[in-house]
């Protein structure tokens, strides 16, 4: 007999992005188009923002605009994000089986998630998804790009790079699972401030360097130090795609928050482009 779904619904729908299917499947669609064409390899993990879709909206399109060539093969995306609102150790799954969106349900990957609870430092804590906006804000964008793929949401908490790492290479898959790291950078400091810091950060991503992270680097430091250790092993080569802050988009300048896109590829050499 099935048993009836558990949704997380929407949280943060009419705040950090639009509330209407058709608004916002129009908002997304004018990120990805204003993001240009695609890149000519195939990603295997991303780094994006998560801030209201205003701000960090057409970063974000950077990034997964490198999908649109390669989303049939995707089936599963692993998206990791910080908790904003709920301290613990370790990495928290959801019990449900749907996340929802204004664009729809995403079923969860049930296997994928028996899969990592297996390690000691992953558990449910429905609580860290409840209101969590890091991960609900890739939804939409993740829904207009891939035609049909599961999700393994889990909300990063204390933990070690090493911690989230081993996470990461229980489930690297093949060229159907796509790693999302959700981040953003610097926080709430003057525009040429946030610049310098956003600057620094980049070189660290760029160079695997997860140890150069600290608290002024970015919300999501400890999946990003994760996903660098794992690309470290792998093999894969970061390339900057976006890189930006609230005051270049749609905020003033004595109070930013910083964001960038960037895809992990494997093979070839790393690039840079700053914005």
């Amino acid at each position: 007999m099935s048993r009836d779904p558990i949704v997380r619904p929407t949280a943060v729908a009419g705040s950090f992005y639009p509330s209407e299917p058709d608004r916002l499947a129009a908002a997304v669609r004018q990120y990805l188009a204003a993001a240009g064409a695609a890149g000519p390899r195939a990603p295997k993990a991303l780094i994006v923002p998560h801030a209201g879709y205003i701000y960090s909206g057409p970063v974000a399109g950077h990034a997964y605009a490198r999908l649109e060539p390669i989303a049939e093969r995707i089936r599963r995306v692993v998206l990791l994000g910080p908790s904003h609102r709920v301290p613990f150790r370790g990495l928290a799954a959801s019990s449900a089986t749907y996340f929802e969106s204004p664009l729809g349900r995403v079923p969860v990957d049930v296997g994928a998630r028996d899969a990592v609870l297996e390690l000691p430092q992953v558990h449910v804590l429905d609580a860290a998804h409840e209101r969590e906006h890091s991960l609900e804000v890739q939804l939409p964008f993740l829904q207009q790009v891939l035609p049909s793929f599961r999700l393994l949401p889990l909300a990063v908490g204390e933990a070690s790079a090493p911690d989230v790492a081993q996470v990461l290479e229980r489930v690297w898959g093949g060229e159907e699972t796509l790693l999302l790291i959700s981040s953003d950078l610097s926080h709430y400091h003057d525009y040429q401030t946030a610049r310098a810091l956003d600057a620094v950060t980049a070189r660290a991503i760029e160079s695997l360097d997860g140890a150069a992270l600290d608290g002024d680097s970015a919300c999501g430091r400890v999946p990003v130090r994760g996903l660098l250790e794992a690309a470290r092993r792998r093999g894969l080569r970061p390339h900057c795609l976006d890189l930006r802050n609230s005051g270049d988009t749609a905020g003033p300048r004595d109070s930013v928050v910083g964001y960038g896109a960037w895809a992990f590829e494997e093979g070839g050499q790393g690039s840079r482009v700053s914005g």
